[in-house]
C-alpha cells in the first residue's frame, strides 16, 4: 500500500468528507496499523483534503489523482497528500508532495529557521516546507523513477488557514523546487503553481506507475556510517527525527553563542532512526568542529563503530566512548554528548576495575549531564535487560530537575519506522504485554515476513538459506543455556535441543577459530554459525532473524508468563533482585531479541504449549480490533 486513499480531485469535491475521510479513510486506518486514528487527525482530514482539492478543482486541474497519507517507500512515515498528474510543458509524469498545516499563525523559533512555535502548542515545530523537502529527498533517494529526467517532483507546504502576516516569519525560509510555501492569502499563486506544474489531463497513469516503480532497499546504519563521518554526507531525516536533529543543533548553537545548557531526550523504539539522528549530529558536529563525542553503554556497539566508522583514523575511533568514560570528566568539556542506546545507563560508573581513590556514589547519569553543555539521550525504555540499568525519561528528568536544567523530549511518532514492520513490532510489544491488550493474531505485512516453526534445525535452514543468498541472518536465544569457555580453542555446543547443538557467540574480544569476537558476532559473516545472546544483539539490525524462546518464557492461560529459575544469566542470580524486576527484564529481553529482523523473523519456542500458541497467533492472520478511543 502506498496511500490510505486515492482519488481525483473533482471525485472529492463532489463527493461527501463525512464518508470519504470519517468512514471510508478512517477503516482503511485500521485495516492498515491495526489501531483507530486520533480524533484530531480524522477532523484535520476532513477539514484540509478538500479544501486542496477544491483549489485543484478551480486552478482547471480537477483530473489531478490526490494520494491522501502516502507511505513514504520502506519506511511507515506519511505525506499528508502527493499529488499525481501530467507536466503541461514536458508531458512527463509531473508528482507534488504538499504538507498541510491548519494553523492560523505561527513565527520561527529563535536562533533557527527550521523550528517554528505555534500559539497553543507547547513544543516546536518542524517548519512545513522542512518537512515537504524531506520527503521529496526521500523519495527521491528512494525511487530510482525520480532519477529520469521524465518525471518530475515537487513539493509545497500549504497553511490553507493563515494569513501571511499571521506566519511572516515563515518566509525567511528560501523556496526551492522541493519547498515552497503558501498561505490562504497567496491561494492565487498556488492556483498559478498548480497550473504550472500540471496539465488539465487524467493523472491515473501516472499514479499507476509511481505505485508499481521499484525502491532501492533501505541502506542499513552501519553500511552509511562510515560515508556520513567521513564524507558529511546525510541520512534523510523525516518529521520528528528532523525535529531531534533540530533541537540539539539549536540548543549547541546556543550553547557556542552563551552560557546556555540544554538535555535532549529523543525516545523511539527499534527502527525508528535514534541511531540515523546520533550519526547525523555527529558528522555535522565534527563539520563545524565543534566538541563532540557519542557515547554507549554496549561493548559491541562501540566497538563495531569503531571499526566501521573510525577506520584507519584514530582521531575518529576516539570520538566512540562509553558512559562509563565521564568518571571524571571535566564539567561542561564537550559541546554535545550524544548518548546512544541511552537505555543502558547504569547507576554508576564504577566496577571491579576502577581503582579505589576514583570510587564514587555519584550516578552516572549526573557524570554524562555534566560533560556536556547539550547532553542528548536516545534511548528506548523496553530495552532495559540487565539490573542496574536505569535508562529511563523519568530518571534522566528527576535528575536534570535536580540541577535545574531544561529538558525537550522528542517521541519518535508511533507510526515512524525506517525499515522492518511496525505491525510486527506492535504484535511483540502485545505478545509480551510490555503493552496493554494481551497477545493477538499476526495481523499480516506484505513487506515483512513471519514464520513459526516445529524445530531449531528447520530454524536454522530457514536463516542459513537467507544468509547463504547474500542477506544479512542471525539466530539468538534467551539465555536458558549454559555458557563455557571454549576448550583447545574450540566453542563448547552449550545450546543443546534434542540433538540439535551450537554454541554461544564468542565471549571475548578476540576470535575463537573461526568465530568472530564477541563485539562483531552481529556485522561478521561469520557470526551466523552461533547463536547469540541479547548483549551481541543489542543495537543491531539484520535482514533476517531466527530466535529461540527458552524455557524461562512459557505459554500459562492465553498468556506469556516468565520462568525466572530457567534462565542462566548471572546477572539475574542474586536473589536480591526481585521477580517483578527479573520478570520485566526477561520480557524485555525477548523484545529485543524479537525485533532485530529488517525483513523477517523466524521463531522456535521450546517449550511445546508455547509453540503450539505462537503458531496458533502467526497463522490466522485476523487480528482482534482494539476498542475505538
Amino acid at each position: 500500500m502506498n496511500a490510505l486513499l486515492r482519488l481525483s480531485a473533482h471525485a472529492v469535491v463532489t463527493g461527501d468528507p463525512s464518508r470519504l475521510f470519517g468512514v471510508d479513510m478512517k477503516e482503511r486506518f485500521f485495516f492498515h496499523h491495526r489501531q483507530h486514528p486520533s480524533d484530531s487527525e480524522v477532523r484535520s482530514w476532513m477539514r484540509s483534503f478538500p479544501a486542496l482539492a477544491r483549489d485543484l478543482v478551480d486552478a482547471g486541474r480537477g483530473h489531478v489523482e490526490m494520494q491522501f497519507e502516502y507511505e513514504m517507500p520502506r519506511n511507515s512515515k506519511r505525506a499528508d497528500v502527493l499529488l499525481s498528474g501530467v507536466h503541461p510543458q514536458t508531458g512527463a509524469d509531473s508528482h507534488v508532495v504538499v504538507e498541510l498545516k491548519q494553523w492560523g499563525e505561527a513565527m520561527v523559533v529563535d536562533h533557527s529557521d527550521t523550528l517554528v512555535s505555534v500559539p497553543h502548542m507547547p513544543k516546536p515545530h518542524l517548519h512545513p516546507v522542512v518537512q515537504a523537502r524531506a520527503y521529496c529527498e526521500f523519495l527521491a533517494a528512494h525511487k530510482p523513477l525520480f532519477s529520469s529526467t521524465n518525471t518530475n517532483l515537487e513539493g509545497v507546504a500549504y497553511l490553507h488557514n493563515a494569513a501571511d502576516s499571521a506566519v511572516s516569519s515563515l518566509y525567511y525560509l528560501p523556496a526551492d523546487r522541493y519547498g515552497r510555501l503558501f498561505t490562504k492569502d497567496t491561494r492565487g499563486a498556488l492556483l498559478s503553481y498548480l497550473g504550472s506544474v500540471f496539465a488539465p489531463e487524467d493523472g491515473a497513469r501516472a499514479a499507476d506507475t509511481l505505485a508499481k516503480s521499484p525502491s532501492r532497499p533501505t541502506r542499513k546504519y552501519m553500511e552509511f556510517a562510515a560515508p556520513v563521518v567521513k564524507h558529511r554526507d546525510h541520512f534523510v531525516l523525516l518529521d520528528e527525527q528532523r525535529l531531534a536533529y533540530e533541537l540539539v543543533m539549536r540548543a549547541a548553537e546556543k550553547s557556542q553563542a552563551g552560557d546556555h545548557k540544554e538535555i535532549v531526550i529523543v525516545t523511539g523504539g527499534p527502527g525508528s532512526g535514534k541511531s540515523a539522528i546520533a550519526l547525523q549530529l555527529l558528522a555535522d558536529m565534527m563539520e563545524r568542529e565543534w566538541p563532540v563525542e557519542l557515547a554507549t553503554g554496549s561493548r559491541s556497539f562501540t566497538t563495531t563503530l569503531r571499526r566501521f566508522v573510525g577506520r584507519g583514523s584514530k582521531q575518529v575511533q576516539a570520538l566512540f566512548t562509553y558512559f562509563n568514560s565521564y568518571l571524571k570528566a571535566d564539567k561542561n568539556a564537550l559541546s554535545v554528548l550524544i548518548c546512544d542506546e541511552a537505555h543502558r545507563i547504569r547507576e554508576v560508573s564504577h566496577n571491579r576495575f576502577t581503582k579505589r581513590h576514583d570510587i564514587t556514589k555519584r550516578p552516572q547519569v549526573d557524570e554524562l549531564i555534566d560533560a556536556a553543555r547539550v547532553p542528548v539521550f536516545l534511548l528506548d525504555e523496553h530495552q532495559v535487560v540487565k539490573p542496574g540499568e536505569i535508562g529511563t525519561v523519568a530518571a534522566i528528568r528527576a535528575h536534570a530537575a535536580a540541577k535545574g536544567l531544561e529538558v525537550s523530549e522528542v517521541p519518535l511518532d508511533g507510526q515512524f519506522r525506517c525499515g522492518g514492520s511496525k505491525a510486527y513490532e506492535d504484535w511483540v510489544l502485545r505478545l509480551l504485554d510490555l503493552e496493554p491488550g494481551g497477545p493477538v493474531s499476526w495481523p499480516g505485512d506484505d513487506d515483512f515476513e513471519l514464520v513459526v516453526v516445529d524445530s531449531p534445525e528447520e530454524l536454522e535452514s530457514i536463516t542459513r538459506a537467507r544468509h547463504e543468498e547474500g542477506s544479512t541472518a542471525r539466530m539468538a536465544a534467551g539465555y536458558c543455556w549454559e555458557w563455557s569457555t571454549p576448550a583447545n580453542g574450540v566453542l563448547q555446543a552449550d545450546v543443546k535441543i534434542g540433538g540439535w547443538h551450537r554454541p554461544w557467540n564468542v565471549k571475548g574480544e578476540r576470535k575463537v577459530g573461526d568465530a568472530p569476537p564477541s563485539p562483531l558476532w552481529a556485522t561478521d559473516p561469520a557470526g551466523f554459525d552461533q547463536i547469540g545472546c541479547v548483549y551481541t544483539a543489542q543495537g543491531f539490525e539484520y535482514d533476517w532473524n531466527g530466535v529461540i524462546l527458552g524455557p524461562d518464557i512459557v505459554v500459562k492461560d492465553g498468556r506469556l508468563t516468565t520462568v525466572r529459575s530457567e534462565n542462566k544469566d548471572p546477572a539475574f542470580r542474586f536473589k536480591t533482585i526481585p521477580d517483578d524486576l527479573v520478570d520485566q527484564h526477561i520480557r524485555n529481553i525477548y523484545k529485543v531479541l524479537l525485533t532485530r529482523g529488517m525483513k523477517g523473523t523466524a521463531i522456535y519456542a521450546v517449550d511445546p504449549d508455547t509453540r503450539k500458541f505462537l503458531m496458533e497467533l502467526a497463522t490466522t492472520g485476523e487480528a482482534a480490533a482494539p476498542a475505538a478511543p
